[in-house]
Parts: structure tokens; C-alpha cells; sequence
């Protein structure tokens, strides 16, 4: 619980836009989003790549897993706006200086990438942001290695499942917050909640003051969020 909820577009702003596309991140950015939560997986030459799947089938023109083609061999591939996937470089170079709160998925629960921890987290030192990134997995094991290699980062475990000791969790494995899909009172634990689109939804986790709503729209919640301050 936290005093202020910052709302977070779920990869980016597929309201309006493709998901996880670099034109729904600038715009949501140009227009103020507190954070942008995002998945990033890994090219055959471990290249950092931001999709929700595996696969590029559902949101682009191709096929096939995104870890069989090169980066350069991807990029013959677009998205309903004619986008090519964006990678992680873009993204960071997107919110360099900027006041956005970055929220970056392994995703690999379903494909470990080899050394994907190291890969990224080296990638994001690169990068003056003017917030730490706030790192999330559904695989714990992910958040095991990246704290290996860096403790000082934020890291997050994703789940859709009500947590059972959820502060002794977060002290055992060296975990600054949960992500989750439903809401649950945890005192003393910074709380992120996905995906949240109805307004009344919104409007209730904001009353609980949770750290953080992961939107599709967030220029609704923003609104929501204006108007509960102002009341």
C-alpha cells in the first residue's frame, strides 16, 4: 500500500494503439503516463526485443518464434500500423530524461533465454533514466538471477494467484513488490495491480491507495485518478 498510485500503460497503449509498439510509448509518454510496463524476450543473435508472445503471430504480418529469426530478419516483419517490433533500445532511448516510470517483464516463463538477466540489465545501465527500472517475471527463478547480478535493482514477481505470506516472501527473495491480478490487502508490500480497465475497478484501487494500476487505457484512469484527487 502507497499514498500515491501511479497507473502504468499495459504494454503501452493498445487503447489506441498496437500493443508494445514505440508510437503507443511515445504518445503515452508525450502525454504524462506515470509508467509503461512492457515484456521484453530475446532474437536468435540475444538481441532484446519487446512482445508480449513467443510467437509474432498474433500481433504481426509473420510467424514463428521470435528467438528463430535474427533481429535484422525480423525486421521484414510489421505490426497492423506498419510498425517492425521495437526493441529494447528503442524504448530506453525513448524515455531517456524523460519523468516515466519503466516496467520491464522477463518473459520467460514459458522460454528461459540464456543470459537474458545479464543482456538486459546491462543494456538499461547504459541509459540515463531518470527512475530505476522496476523488473517483473511470472519465473522467480529470473528475479533469482538478475538479483545475483545486481541486488540494487527493483524486482517484482508477476502472479495470478492469491499469495499466501506475501511479506515473507518479499524478504526471502529479495523482492521489492508483487505484481498481481486481482487485488488483496498486504500490508507493507508495494502492490501493482494488472489489468485493470473498468472504471469502477480503477476507482477502488485507487481508495486502497495500491502502488500501482496496469491499464490498457490509461488516459481513463489518469482521469479517474485527477478527479479523486481533486475531490
Amino acid at each position: 500500500m502507497t499514498t500515491k498510485t501511479l497507473i502504468f500503460g499495459h504494454r503501452g497503449y493498445p487503447f489506441k494503439f498496437p500493443e508494445n509498439s514505440l508510437k503507443g510509448f511515445k504518445y503515452a509518454i508525450d502525454h504524462g503516463i506515470d509508467g509503461l510496463e512492457f515484456d521484453v524476450h530475446l532474437t536468435k543473435d540475444n538481441v532484446p526485443v519487446i512482445m508480449h508472445d513467443e510467437k509474432i503471430n498474433r500481433t504481426t504480418d509473420g510467424k514463428g518464434l521470435i528467438n528463430s529469426y535474427t533481429l535484422h530478419e525480423l525486421q521484414q516483419f510489421h505490426m497492423r500500423d506498419g510498425e517492425t517490433i521495437p526493441t529494447l533500445k528503442d524504448l530506453l532511448a525513448l524515455a531517456v530524461h524523460r519523468p516515466v516510470h519503466l516496467n520491464l517483464e522477463f518473459k520467460t516463463n514459458k522460454i528461459h533465454y540464456p543470459n537474458i538477466e545479464q543482456i538486459v540489465l546491462d543494456l538499461v545501465k547504459q541509459y540515463d533514466l531518470v527512475y530505476p527500472v522496476i523488473f517483473s517475471s511470472f519465473n522467480l527463478d529470473s528475479l533469482k538471477i538478475a538479483y545475483k547480478i545486481d541486488p540494487s535493482q527493483q524486482y517484482c514477481l508477476l502472479s495470478d494467484h492469491v499469495i499466501q505470506d506475501a511479506k515473507a516472501l518479499t524478504v526471502k527473495d529479495h523482492l521489492s513488490g508483487l505484481h498481481l491480478s486481482h487485488y488483496q490487502p498486504l500490508p507493507n508490500v508495494a502492490e501493482r495491480i494488472w489489468t485493470v480497465d473498468d472504471p469502477k475497478d480503477q476507482k477502488k484501487l485507487l481508495a486502497d491507495h495500491v502502488a500501482g494500476i496496469i491499464t490498457d487505457n490509461f488516459e481513463q484512469a489518469v482521469r479517474l485518478k485527477n478527479n479523486a484527487v481533486a475531490m
